[in-house]
Parts: C-alpha cells; structure tokens; sequence
C-alpha cells in the first residue's frame, strides 16, 4: 500500500471514529487539499476513492484542471477571492469555500456559464478574530448573513451550501472548540432557514477530527494526505 493510499485509509478510520462520537447521522465529505502537490500525488489519491480536491491559488489549480481534465474531479477553491479572478474561478470550479463579500457572489453569479450547473458556495466566517484570515468576524455573522441570502435570491447562479471557517492557531484546545460550537450553532440556525443549506466546512489535517466531534460535516485535509507541500510542483508556476 503506497503513502497515500494508506494515509487516506487511516483517515477514513478516524472520520469513522469521531463521527461516532458525534453520533451524527451526516455523511462527512473529504475535501483533499492539493495545493503545491503534483498531478502524480493528485491521481493516486483518484484511484483509491478521493473524488474531492481543493485549491488555494487559481492558476495552480487551472494547469492541474486542464492537465487532469479526463478524471471525474470536483474541483473546490478554498483560498482568498480577488475580484479579477471571479470569472476563472466561476468557469472553472465546482465549490467556492471563501466567499464573503456581495461584491464577489455577484462576480461568480455573473460569469458562471450557463451551460453548467449552479456553482456551490460557502460563506467563510472568521471565528478567530484575526486579522490575516478572510470570512465575516462571528460576532456579526448573524446580520451579514441574512444581508448575503437576500441577495443570492437575485443570484440563481449560486447555490449556497453552508458555512466554512480556520480556526485559531492555538494549541489551545479549549478555545478552538468554542470557535467549533459558535460555527454549528450558527450553521444549525441557518440550516432551519434554508433547505439548500447542508455544508459545516471546518477542520484540517490537525484537527479534523475535533471539527467531526462538534459538527462538521466537511473536511479539508492536505497534509495528513500528501505530506510536507512541495515547494514547486510539476507544471505549477505558484
């Protein structure tokens, strides 16, 4: 069994495990974030079941589509959204993880082809507080919320799924729990108002499984997959 295969197993093994805790009947998708990784590592993680991957830079994960266009990938893009980059990222994704400006919704809204299906969104929400990181802070996402749903009523292009967040870098388990249990109060909240609303988006390669016990239903894990990202990648140029 290669690196891969095997840690994709562990992980499936552990989703099992802390959903069992949760003792939630929601089927957790595993979203395998493929950034600075190559085609080869992309294809075997393909082959043995991983249908999900995630990008963070737009011309990185556009030479990866083009390159592996023959498999049935759904490409998610999970990194910060510059407005001149919304009509790549319209033509060219599945799933946007990292929304949170109207500005942005628009932008996809407007140049998402019409020949594809409605490209899936999730409103990034900052539960951290920090600065470096994107999404509406959580003391307000009640009120940007219900701002950003009025106007995706006008936008039938999207389909908004759920929330996503990046907890805090802390070893503080406690207070990445808290952030956890404010992201499924609100999603839970949200979820009674909206039938299209399905998606908690949170928990990486370190905590993923945290993330599970309080809710989760969708995972973003690159390293505990690949490894240590290389710093250049075959026919990459980020």
């Amino acid at each position: 069994m290669s690196t891969i295969s095997h840690n994709i197993s562990q992980i499936h093994d552990d989703i099992q495990e802390a959903s069992a805790i949760n003792a939630s009947p929601e089927k957790i998708t595993l979203v395998a974030v493929s950034k600075s990784q190559n085609f080869n590592k992309i294809i075997e993680a393909f082959d043995v079941g991983i249908l999900n991957f995630g990008e963070n830079y737009l011309q990185e994960a556009l030479d990866k589509k083009k390159h592996l266009e023959k498999f049935p990938i759904q490409w998610h893009f999970l990194g910060p959204i510059q407005g001149n980059k919304c009509k790549l990222i319209a033509e060219n994704f599945n799933w946007v993880h990292s929304v949170d400006r109207i500005k942005v919704m628009k932008l996809l809204n407007d140049n998402r082809p019409s020949n594809l299906p409605p490209l899936n969104i999730c409103i990034q929400i900052n539960t951290s507080g920090e600065e470096t990181k994107s999404g509406i802070p959580i003391k307000d996402a009640k009120a940007h919320l219900k701002e950003l749903i009025q106007v995706l009523k006008e936008l039938p292009k999207l389909k908004l799924r759920g929330i996503m967040s990046i907890p805090s870098n802390t070893k503080d388990a406690k207070q990445v729990i808290d952030e956890f249990k404010a992201m499924h109060t609100l999603y839970s909240e949200l979820k009674n108002e909206m039938s299209s609303i399905d998606t908690l988006s949170m928990g990486m390669s370190n905590d993923f499984k945290l993330a599970i016990e309080y809710g989760s239903n969708l995972v973003r894990i690159g390293t505990a997959i690949f490894g240590v990202r290389a710093l250049k990648t075959q026919g990459v140029d980020n």
